[in-house]
């Protein structure tokens, strides 16, 4: 059953929660960031579940402008410092044609929350307090001041306050702040308080002290106390909040106290949703972390929007990274696999997830051409091709209206994603004369194109055309991705690209073969690219990679060395004074940076796809960069590790090295089975391995786990180990070029630091 789905069956068996009134609030003292979309949209989901299983349901969404503004974006800070401690409502609003400050920020929240299909009745914790509706809820909580306190310390273990401490602020009638205001006495009509001066460090009250109603939009609850308060005005009954108000002690324990002891109501259906991530991090416009939601829709369509929140579970984190990765053309391929859902109806959670996404009606169930976003991507980038015209050609027929609409939608996104977003490797760059790094394929290379010109010829589909240039380079006896190259290299100035058999179709033939023959003429071309050319390992007495874990990540690359006659040592001077340089060059160095590097998203992307949570056990390139960000300087274990680690933390990709005499031949990387175990070096217990995770195995069993996430403490190198062998390994964009570098390196500087000669040193990939 489809979540929101669920867990309003549960609010409507449990019959607690009746009339139904879901709400939601948010305070705006700036623009809203993305992260800040999570919450809404899980209560508008809960909403549309509720209606949809035929419930009376009302949804409200309140504007915290009562708030006190204690903090300001950066862009502000020079003309509105002035007004801080105000309540939003009454200070200006940074642009003309609104009504205050809190106004401006909030119709620009409004706006976005209404384009992604959240439309609740807004209203204004200002004018609801001005209207008296917070009268009785002040009244009981200046009346209980003392449980309220007590409740605090039982609840939070917070200190007691001063005496005379009162659970509210009021409007100085002298300088008009409220953030600076202490009351301190309440005689069951007026309050008295004085304006402090250094109260808190945002802003400075005036010293004013004087009396005044705490009625009638006078005086405001501090947030602990205002929020139950706000449950029992309106008489909300499912309310939810980022989980960080529901940890032990937090503002929900203390809320749902209040309610008890003070307010007198039922708890509103609690929902305790995880956070929206970026790289890792909690989005947070404080901390100028993450995008803001007023430019999301210059990002993805309304739909894709919101199904980012309604494909994920409330209990779980929605992760999502643009910059730099393939997030986005993941999310519209998740998106179609639940639109397919929809239309065929072959899978119910999926075709609700995709119902839960739409905005505007439901469109009809009849097929449709749907258009993959990467594919789209990759035609835009091709000269002299007309979309809309590609795909009537590959439907064979007219296109229908909703057909045209996706694409162009898709087209447009297309192109910001490649303008703004899209890695390196995916803008295609198509120059009118032969790239230069064509002059350098090999003799076996240009075989292998002589031989291509006529496949092409000869094949009009983009699918067969694949398979026979891959049959052709099998029997040339050519590395397939050697082969590839070559034509990525002639066409696009790359080693790699699109499917080539759709990419060559995607261009007129005639331009191919000018390309191809114009490469063929070239003399002596016979210096090897050094990112198209691999030494190949070929040693499956020594090591392999399992055929069903190349056929699940055909990406996957791995550079082994064997060295023998090394010296260990517990360290050398040369090697910590080369360490410091390394925390030396990474100084200032964040998690957060360390989080949007494309090498540690590949190795996050892989853990997420065989089930492992990449929080807990970080990939070993993060965390090794994790400890200098966070300074807990580097790991002192021995020469050889010290050593390989600095090429580890240097490229990004991981590296492992392990005692060649404790390991029986051969390795293999395959998938792990259930049941099967490993004693890791520093534990005393076994670790059961998950059915499904990547690991280095020997006849002996498990030496490794999670791509050198962590070692056997049987194989770890010691100071006694006088033979190593070497693994690196690669994933996704981490190509082999990129492995069989950091292999050298590893070797290099493990030779430079204990000495050896290496034996074997070569590749494997899929």
């Amino acid at each position: 059953m489809y979540w929101a789905d669920r867990v309003a069956k549960e609010i409507i068996n449990s019959k607690k929660y009746m009339p139904y009134w879901v709400d939601d609030m948010f305070t705006p003292s700036g623009f809203a960031h993305i992260g800040s979309l999570r919450g809404p949209l899980v209560h508008d989901l809960i909403y549309k579940a509720l209606l949809h299983s035929g419930q009376d349901v009302k949804s409200t969404y309140v504007f915290n402008d009562f708030d006190p503004i204690d903090g300001l974006p950066k862009e502000l800070e020079k003309d509105f410092s002035k007004y801080l401690g105000f309540p939003l409502r009454n200070v200006p609003s940074p642009e003309k044609g609104f009504k205050s400050f809190a106004h401006f920020f909030a119709e620009d929240f409004k706006k976005v929350l209404k384009s992604l299909g959240a439309n609740p009745q807004f209203l204004s914790s200002y004018d609801m307090y001005h209207e008296g509706k917070f009268d009785q809820a002040i009244k009981l909580a200046l009346d209980n001041a003392e449980k309220i306190q007590d409740i605090y310390q039982k609840v939070s273990g917070s200190k007691k306050k001063e005496a005379g401490w009162l659970p509210l602020q009021v409007i100085c009638q002298m300088c008009g702040k409220l953030g600076t205001t202490r009351v301190h006495d309440w005689d069951g009509e007026t309050v008295a308080y004085t304006c402090e001066p250094d109260m808190v460090k945002w802003a400075k009250g005036c010293g004013y002290t004087g009396r005044i109603s705490p009625f009638g939009g006078n005086g405001k609850l501090p947030w602990k106390v205002d929020w139950p308060a706000h449950w029992m005005v309106m008489g909300v009954t499912i309310e939810g909040a980022g989980k960080d108000h529901s940890s032990a002690g937090g503002s929900r324990d203390i809320a749902r106290e209040l309610v008890k002891e003070v307010f007198n109501i039922e708890e509103p259906y609690n929902l305790p949703y995880e956070f929206f991530l970026i790289g890792g991090k909690k989005m947070a416009s404080s901390k100028g972390l993450g995008l803001k939601a007023r430019d999301f829709n210059q990002l993805l369509p309304s739909e894709l929007a919101r199904f980012l929140f309604s494909r994920t579970d409330y209990k779980q984190a929605v992760e999502f990274d643009p910059l730099g990765t393939m997030a986005i053309p993941d999310l519209y391929d998740e998106y179609d696999r639940c639109f397919n859902a929809y239309l065929e109806r072959s899978n119910e959670d999926l075709a609700r997830i995709f119902e839960m996404s739409q905005i505007k009606s439901l469109p009809s169930k009849d097929k449709i051409l749907l258009p993959r976003f990467r594919d789209i991507v990759n035609y835009i980038q091709i000269p002299n091709i007309d979309v809309l015209k590609k795909y009537e050609e590959i439907k064979g027929k007219k296109l229908s209206g909703i057909e045209i609409e996706i694409i162009k939608e898709r087209t447009e996104y297309a192109r910001v994603w490649i303008r703004e977003y899209a890695p390196e490797e995916f803008k295609l760059q198509f120059s009118e004369t032969l790239p230069e790094k064509a002059r350098e394929l090999t003799d076996e290379q240009k075989q292998y194109l002589k031989k291509a010109i006529n496949l092409i010829e000869e094949n009009d589909n983009p699918e067969k055309l694949q398979l026979v240039l891959y049959d052709l380079a099998k029997e040339l006896k050519i590395d397939a991705k050697s082969a590839f190259a070559a034509i990525y290299t002639v066409l696009i100035g790359k080693a790699y690209g699109p499917k080539a058999g759709w990419l060559i179709l995607s261009l007129d033939k005639k331009f191919v073969r000018q390309r191809f023959d114009e490469v063929l003429q070239i003399e002596n071309a016979t210096v090897a690219v050094n990112d198209v050319k691999l030494n190949n390992l070929n040693k499956p007495e020594i090591f392999s990679i399992d055929k069903e874990l190349k056929r699940k990540f055909p990406s996957v690359s791995v550079g082994i060395a064997i060295i023998k006659g090394v010296e260990i040592k517990k360290a050398d001077e040369r090697l910590e004074k080369e360490k410091q340089e390394l925390l030396a060059s990474l100084q200032g160095l964040t998690t957060e940076q360390i989080g949007q590097y494309p090498e540690v998203l590949n190795y996050r992307k892989l853990y997420k796809e065989t089930g492992i949570d990449w929080h807990s056990r970080r990939p070993s390139p993060e965390a090794l960069l994790r400890r200098i960000a966070l300074n807990k300087g580097l790991y002192a274990v021995n020469t050889c590790v010290d050593a390989y680690n600095l090429v580890v933390m240097k490229y990004r990709v991981s590296a492992g090295a392990f005692d060649l005499d404790r390991i029986k031949f051969p390795t293999i990387l395959r998938s792990a089975e259930e049941g099967e175990e490993i004693l890791l070096l520093g534990d005393e217990q076994q670790t059961k391995y998950k059915q499904g995770e990547v690991a280095y195995f020997d006849q002996k069993g498990g030496f490794n786990i999670d791509f050198n996430y962590r070692d056997a403490k049987r194989t770890a190198v010691q100071l006694e180990t006088k033979n190593l062998y070497i693994n690196v390994d690669g994933i996704y964009d981490i190509t082999p070029q990129k492995v069989e570098e950091v292999l050298k390196e590893v070797c290099d500087i493990i030779i430079k630091y204990c000495g050896g000669q290496v034996e074997v040193f070569g590749m494997e990939a899929g």
